[in-house]
């Protein structure tokens, strides 16, 4: 039987790595959120800054629970930031990006439930429901860009790109209703 140290360390190993992907995805999406911006599709940008800094809570989130937990949150990003894209990749790569995250995030919550820590488990469920959020935006926009092109995008050029002066992120600010 595993002593309470290992249980807590299993439960660290898993929070790290979905704080490393939540890092990834922030730095991703705000490179996004610049190249929209400078492309003119004001909404667009505005969105997925708004989802970044849904990633941005989690990220934290993730962090004081592994504090709580005697740990040491990650700095690393569990991978590299696509620069670039066309508008056209963007949507499908981050409904994929979300989509790998929730298959992620619910083994991770499996071994945080097989290890007794409901708390984590609590945080994880939070955390999924809020990347189903994102999936469902993104395959939506993803949808349109498909059956309407060019046409999607020009009613969203020159759109605004502000989120306001206090940006409290995607699905807190009512996104995806």
């Amino acid at each position: 039987m595993a002593s309470r140290e290992e249980k807590k360390q299993k439960v660290i190993e898993v929070l790290n790595k979905a704080r490393a992907m939540e890092l990834q995805a922030i730095n991703q999406y705000m490179n996004q959120h610049y190249n929209l911006d400078d492309m003119d599709y004001g909404e667009l940008a505005k969105n997925i800054k708004l989802i970044a800094i849904d990633e941005m809570r989690h990220a934290e989130a993730f962090a004081e629970r592994i504090k709580e937990l005697g740990g040491e949150p990650t700095t690393e990003m569990s991978g590299k930031v696509e620069k670039g894209q066309p508008v056209e990749k963007i949507y499908p790569a981050d409904s994929k990006a979300e989509e790998d995250a929730i298959v992620a995030y619910n083994g991770f919550l499996e071994v945080c439930r097989e290890q007794g820590d409901s708390t984590t488990v609590k945080l994880f469920e939070t955390v999924i429901d809020e990347e189903q959020v994102h999936l469902n935006y993104f395959d939506n926009v993803n949808d349109h860009l498909e059956r309407l092109g060019s046409a999607y995008l020009a009613r969203i050029a020159g759109t605004p790109s502000s989120t306001g002066p206090s940006s409290k992120g995607f699905v807190v600010s009512g996104g995806g209703e």
